[in-house]
């Protein structure tokens, strides 16, 4: 069998997807979603096999929240595209991270045994700690926490001090 080469470890990582589309979150305070996806497949860019998964996308929503029946395409697109498991998870996770701009998220992958050997993949973000001048999170996208200025006094998503509202 050949070996594995850069094309291969690069495989589906910039291939076109459907878009992500995403609605205004009615709740400005903290509360989380989680999304399973038990029927997860992917093709094996070096043998061609298919890759079956759960993923579990896990998000804190800020302004956006994704639209289900999009996410249902661009997950749907990945039953022919040939990418490696890491490479999933991580670009899932990029992804959503930049049609989104959640206070944080997880994507979870975890992939069907083959050849005796089950993996679990797991990215999340922001991968830096908030408030470190220039971190980024998945893909090169900079943490919200970091970059988002702060709100302006008054608004109903931050209080003055920038911070999460006080509970009454």
């Amino acid at each position: 069998m050949a070996r594995y080469t850069d094309r291969h470890a690069a495989s589906g990582v910039r291939d076109a997807l459907p878009k992500l589309e995403t609605w205004p979150s009615q709740h400005p305070s903290d509360y989380e979603i989680v999304i399973t996806i038990p029927e997860f497949t992917s093709i094996c860019p070096k043998t061609g096999l298919p890759d079956f998964a759960t993923l579990t996308v896990t998000y804190v929503p800020d302004r956006r929240c994704v639209e289900l029946k999009s996410l249902k395409k661009y997950v749907n697109a990945y039953r022919s595209l040939g990418i490696f498991n890491e490479n999933v998870v991580n670009r899932v996770l990029g992804d959503l991270v930049r049609a989104l701009r959640p206070r944080r998220m997880a994507v979870r992958g975890a992939f069907a045994p083959r050849g005796g050997i089950q993996t679990t993949v797991e990215a999340r973000f922001p991968r830096a700690e908030a408030g470190v001048a220039g971190a980024t999170g998945a893909a090169g996208v900079t943490s919200p926490r970091v970059s988002r200025r702060r709100s302006p006094a008054g608004s109903s998503r931050r209080s003055e001090g920038g911070g999460r509202p006080k509970a009454r």
